[in-house]
């Protein structure tokens, strides 16, 4: 049998954890951030592609792909894909990303290859897709787009 004053103990620390579980709020079923609102108008990015790795190739495409499809940049995002050095390859006509490359085209984006890349590799324009646009430089491509507010994503 318990005594008194064990009883009184164990009814103080019953009511003390009463008030303590009362006192934490309930979790909720889902978190109730859903991530940034988009308010402006429209928004633009610029993906940089310097790598040959397929992965990192399709990675890139995938990405610029979900981009586009996020229901809060709808209608409002306009994209480039700069591509140089080893990147050069996602243009290549010998390469299998011609049709998603089209998909993007079609979806307004915007596919240059630096030309800098090109003079160095001794790569000739025939080898690359035709639907695809030159710019002097990858490099000054990005700078005058980040300068002109454009972000930059580089995966």
């Amino acid at each position: 049998m318990l005594s008194l004053r064990s009883l009184l103990a164990l009814l103080f620390l019953t009511s003390l954890s009463l008030t303590v579980f009362a006192q934490t709020p309930a979790v909720p079923d889902k978190p109730a951030f859903v991530g940034a609102v988009a308010k402006k108008a429209r928004y633009r990015a610029v993906y940089q592609l310097d790598s040959d790795d397929p992965k990192l190739i399709r990675q890139t495409l995938r990405n610029m792909k979900n981009a586009l499809a996020d229901p809060r940049l709808l209608g409002k995002l306009q994209l480039e894909l700069v591509v140089f050095g080893g990147g050069t390859d996602v243009f290549r006509k010998s390469q299998p990303y011609e049709a998603e490359l089209r998909a993007l085209q079609q979806q307004g984006v915007l596919l240059a290859q630096c030309q800098n890349t090109m003079k160095e590799r001794q790569i000739s324009p025939d080898e690359l897709f035709a639907f695809i646009s030159y710019v002097p430089t990858g490099n000054g491509e990005l700078i005058i787009r980040q300068q002109q507010g454009w972000a930059l994503v580089h995966p």
